[in-house]
């Protein structure tokens, strides 16, 4: 259940990646314009998109922490998956922008000037993401976050970026300049595939995939597990959001009393409730001997 101090957590950890894209943006981009560095002026364009990104977080992936209203009633669990999977669009636009301005200095070359600022412009842009990296990983160890998780993977993808710009900078410092392009074109690869995979995971998130065998077989146990409980079949295990749903007919006694039958669907539901990363559960109770609910209706 999230508390308010989660959600103070997130918060801070949201603002920092805001805070820390906004001043590498400045700092790259001014030094990238003084020198004429299109690698750094690249760079600095990527962070505004990636500034974009946090702020669509900090904004809208706060609603997760909202509690289940009129317009929600199962809470507010695909906002999330939601805010991630735009953070991962984000990510392979600006892979894609990255692997063109590459390929445009390949074949066109490059007129920037080197200057050891620009070293250190480079190297200031690297730590800043770094930090925002570890404290975003470390406010997200027990929120377990998905939109911190993209947020997290960006502030990586800056630093591979920024690592390929040191790249072309120490080209321009040695003399050769195609380094630039070529090392940001492999960068650009990395940054799209995994654009892509955030993308792909929160898509199944918002689509209600279907939760992996373990999850199933776990819940399946749990039921069986309860000493009145023979039989479980049509159970359903899947994604709402981030966290499962569980649909499942249980085979009982068919003499409990209407009470003693209440007592043990609750029973059941709140040890359900209570296994890691399940939201919410749907028990009916069978007759045992039925068989298949669908087929006694034949």
């Amino acid at each position: 259940m999230a508390t308010s101090d989660d959600r103070r957590r997130f918060a801070r950890a949201s603002w920092a990646n805001v805070l820390g894209n906004a001043v590498k943006i400045v700092v790259e981009g001014a030094v990238g314009v003084a020198f004429g560095s299109v690698a750094l002026i690249a760079d600095a364009a990527h962070s505004l998109a990636d500034l974009v990104a946090s702020i669509v977080v900090l904004v809208w992936g706060d609603t997760r922490f909202e509690d289940p209203d009129a317009n929600h009633p199962h809470g507010h669990a695909r906002i999330e998956p939601l805010t991630a999977l735009f953070v991962g669009v984000v990510i392979v636009i600006l892979g894609l922008n990255l692997l063109y301005e590459s390929a445009q200095g390949l074949l066109y070359g490059t007129e920037a000037t080197f200057s050891y600022v620009l070293l250190g412009a480079v190297a200031f842009a690297m730590v800043d993401m770094y930090l925002v990296y570890r404290y975003t990983e470390r406010v997200n160890a027990d929120l377990e976050s998905i939109a911190l998780t993209a947020l997290a993977k960006d502030c990586l993808n800056d630093l591979y970026t920024s690592a390929a710009v040191l790249v072309g900078v120490v080209g321009l410092m040695v003399g050769y300049p195609m380094l630039d392009p070529i090392a940001g074109g492999l960068v650009s690869v990395l940054v799209v595939y995994q654009g892509v995979e955030i993308g792909r995971e929160n898509v199944q998130y918002l689509v209600g995939t279907a939760a992996p065998d373990e999850h199933h077989e776990d819940v399946r146990e749990t039921l069986l597990a309860h000493s009145e409980v023979q039989g479980v079949h049509d159970l359903i295990v899947f994604y709402d959001g981030t966290v499962l749903e569980v649909e499942a007919h249980v085979e009982v006694e068919g003499d409990l009393t209407l009470r003693e039958a209440h007592d043990l669907e609750t029973e059941l539901l709140e040890t359900v409730r209570g296994l890691e990363a399940v939201g919410d559960a749907h028990v009916h109770l069978d007759p045992s001997g039925m068989g298949e609910w669908k087929d006694a209706l034949e």
